[in-house]
């Protein structure tokens, strides 16, 4: 049997881990009655959670044990890694494949259950809020609850909910209430919506291989063209992936939608105040989730800016030593290193 040579303390700075996933036991049993009853019509989620459920591999079992825990195993788990702290958020695709009510109430709970697991341990973990999309009131008390009352980071939103996005206006009580308490919304991958994924699907690039990003970053566009930041130019959002491949797309963004809005083909793509790529510079923060490929984090850091790319480890869905020794390894200053490991998210989740 192979063994895992643990990675050791960094040198200079500390490693926080800033897309760190995790679920409650109870709702990941609602999960799994939601596969065996078939009452989500969602071929997204019945494809990649009824994964976990019906395929029992060392991987899917291993992944689903973690998530569950925040406690022992997971500390363990971060020593062997080198990992000083972790940023806990709820697992996609969190609470938003419920019904209202029940969404609320579970998004409450998990709240709850991270801000324990952060009293326990304050030196290891900080935690985004739970909420629920579906009830668009609800979320914004619920974030307002679990920022000033149990001291989570910010709120983590994972994409679509049901195939609704962010930019419709029933929305915006969460960006109020997000920009009101100055905390940043991650917005985290979910599988492409019942309009989007079939294509993707049949190819089996539904998921974390491919569809993840198709789906995110043309979410995080959403925002931007349909005026999200114009309307709160204090919005903070963040995004795994390294962007989900937007910073790859900055130039031709800007050149296409520039001539796609003087055209006038869209009644309702109105003018926005500044470049897409503005936006995604100045509103955006990025992380390494699943990223760990220096070639990839030098672009990005280069085109978005240095003090906007923070380590990401993607935990459990990532768990690979090698990786955070790749990144300690990178080719930039130690002044740099350590804002990438530490001092950034120090900054956006005021840790």
């Amino acid at each position: 049997m192979s063994t895992v040579t643990p990675v050791g303390p960094a040198k200079g700075y500390r490693r926080i881990a800033t897309e760190e996933a995790f679920i409650p036991p109870e709702l990941h049993r609602m999960y799994r009655d939601l596969i065996a009853n078939g009452s989500v019509d969602d071929p997204g989620f019945n494809s990649l959670v009824g994964y976990y459920f019906s395929h029992p591999s060392e991987r899917a079992r291993n992944v689903s044990e973690r998530l569950q825990d925040i406690g022992e195993r997971r500390l363990a788990d971060m020593d062997s890694a080198g990992i000083d702290m972790q940023i806990l958020s709820l697992t996609s695709p969190g609470v938003q494949v419920f019904k209202p009510d029940v969404a609320v109430a579970m998004a409450r709970l998990t709240n709850d259950q991270a801000a324990e697991a952060v009293r326990r341990h304050p030196t290891r973990f900080a935690a985004l809020a739970a909420v629920a999309p579906q009830d668009p009131a609800e979320a914004a008390k619920e974030l307002e609850r679990a920022v000033t009352k149990l001291g989570m980071k910010g709120v983590i939103i994972n994409s679509h909910t049901l195939g609704e996005y962010l930019d419709d206006p029933k929305f915006y009580p969460i960006f109020e209430a997000a920009t009101a308490l100055k905390v940043p919304v991650y917005l985290h991958p979910n599988t492409p919506s019942k309009r989007m994924i079939e294509p993707l699907l049949e190819s089996g690039l539904d998921g974390a291989v491919y569809g993840f990003a198709v789906e995110t970053g043309m979410h995080a566009l959403r925002l931007i063209v349909k005026g999200v930041f114009d309307r709160y130019p204090d919005l903070t959002v963040i995004l795994g992936h390294l962007g989900e491949a937007l910073p790859f797309w900055l130039f031709r963004l800007d050149y296409m939608h520039r001539g796609t809005v003087s055209s006038g083909r869209y009644d309702f793509l109105k003018p926005l105040k500044k470049k897409v790529s503005d936006y995604l510079r100045e509103n955006f923060y990025y992380t390494t989730s699943g990223m760990a490929w220096e070639p990839a984090i030098a672009f990005t850091q280069s085109v978005i800016g240095m003090d906007r790319v923070m380590y990401s480890m993607d935990y459990p869905y990532e768990y690979v030593h090698d990786e955070v020794r790749a990144q300690d390894a990178m080719a930039i200053s130690a002044t740099d290193k350590k804002a990438f490991f530490q001092t950034t998210a120090e900054r956006v989740f005021k840790l």
